[in-house]
């Protein structure tokens, strides 16, 4: 079962996320067509990972650890939070995964017991711009974060009492020889050498260009999926893992250049004498 952390944190001093995530590979992340039960298959374009989308095919974002911890994903989809409905922010509500769990997200959450499917639309009829928000219609995004893990404190021994009763501790006490006033001083120039040391550095941010669309995901049926609350600490501001996925439809993605035309490779317009030699026999 599913289980939905509470969005407990403070925002990120980062505002781009591609560029001040770590990337690490704490989740594999893939898209499910619920109605065929393929998985849609990766089409890298341009730096860019793309998926064929089909209207009125519903779809679930699955998500997998990859580690033996637990991690929290963050999961938007058109650029809206798939569980609180806000414009999407890594530091907002997500999914807990137990150590090496596989989950499918299906739809917007609507309460602790039941989603509306994800469904591939037009972009008028998706559920960012029918909420006013369609400037990220397009892309499916997961931020994925390491838990907080807290180290039990160092051994401290119990302070020991000497006494001084005995015959030779003052005698002791007197023959002890004093450290030179020149150690002490340099001692405490390397010691305000050290706290002065350090600096912290922050990345640059980094601007992404938005593609025109014609697909988006709408809100559809509702139907009967569980989830519990659990409280998980991140164990940085910072996502460890960002992964984002371009969805379009067939049309959309030939007119960019992601699929080639299908068919026999005719030209767009016939050519009444194409220029061209005899090609050899094929059987």
């Amino acid at each position: 079962m599913k289980r939905l952390a509470a969005a407990l944190l403070v925002l990120s001093s980062c505002f781009a996320l591609p560029a001040c995530a770590r990337n690490e590979r704490l989740v594999d992340v893939q898209v499910q067509n619920q109605d065929t039960g393929y998985t849609l298959p990766r089409l890298p374009y341009s730096g860019r990972d793309y998926i064929e989308g089909r209207p009125g095919h519903r779809f679930a974002v699955t998500l997998q650890n990859l580690t033996g911890e637990r991690v929290l994903a963050v999961v938007s989809v058109d650029g809206v939070n798939a569980i609180s409905g806000q414009t999407a922010g890594s530091s907002q509500a997500g999914y807990v995964l137990d150590p090496w769990q596989r989950i499918e997200v299906q739809g917007w959450r609507k309460s602790y017991s039941d989603i509306a499917e994800f469904y591939f639309t037009d972009l008028p009829d998706s559920y960012a711009a029918r909420t006013g928000r369609p400037a990220n219609v397009g892309v499916i995004g997961v931020a994925a974060f390491r838990e907080r893990r807290y180290s039990p404190p160092p051994y401290q021994p119990m302070p020991q009492i000497g006494r001084a009763d005995s015959p030779y501790a003052e005698s002791r006490a007197q023959n002890r020889p004093a450290a030179p006033a020149a150690d002490a001083a340099k001692s405490a120039e390397s010691a305000a050498g050290a706290a002065r040391s350090g600096s912290y550095g922050y990345e640059p941010r980094r601007e992404r260009e938005l593609a025109a669309q014609e697909l988006g995901t709408g809100h559809g049926e509702r139907r009967y999926d569980p989830v519990t609350q659990t409280v998980f600490e991140r164990a940085g501001s910072r996502p460890n893992q960002v992964t984002s996925l371009f969805y379009d439809s067939y049309e959309a993605l030939v007119s960019k250049g992601v699929l080639p035309t299908r068919g026999y490779g005719y030209p767009s317009q016939p050519q009444a004498f194409p220029i061209g030699f005899a090609p050899d026999p094929q059987y």
